[in-house]
């Protein structure tokens, strides 16, 4: 998922869709150590894009805090 598609995404949404996001990781790990996956690559996506909600969510928060000083 592109940095731009999250950053138009609502806060409700991102939330909605972190949670997705790790069931799919958590998911393609245990496969991977179950038997080797096809494209090991997609975990290495899945945390990409976790990192990026990640880093949305907290730089909403930071602005949020900002303009209540």
């Amino acid at each position: 998922m592109k940095q731009n598609v999250i950053r138009e995404m609502s806060t409700g949404e991102l939330h909605e869709r972190l949670e997705e996001e790790r069931k799919q990781l958590r998911k393609l790990k245990m496969n991977h150590a179950v038997s080797p996956l096809e494209n090991p690559m997609k975990i290495k996506d899945y945390r990409k894009t976790v990192a990026r909600i990640h880093t949305e969510l907290r730089k909403r928060e930071i602005e949020g805090n900002q303009v209540k000083k």
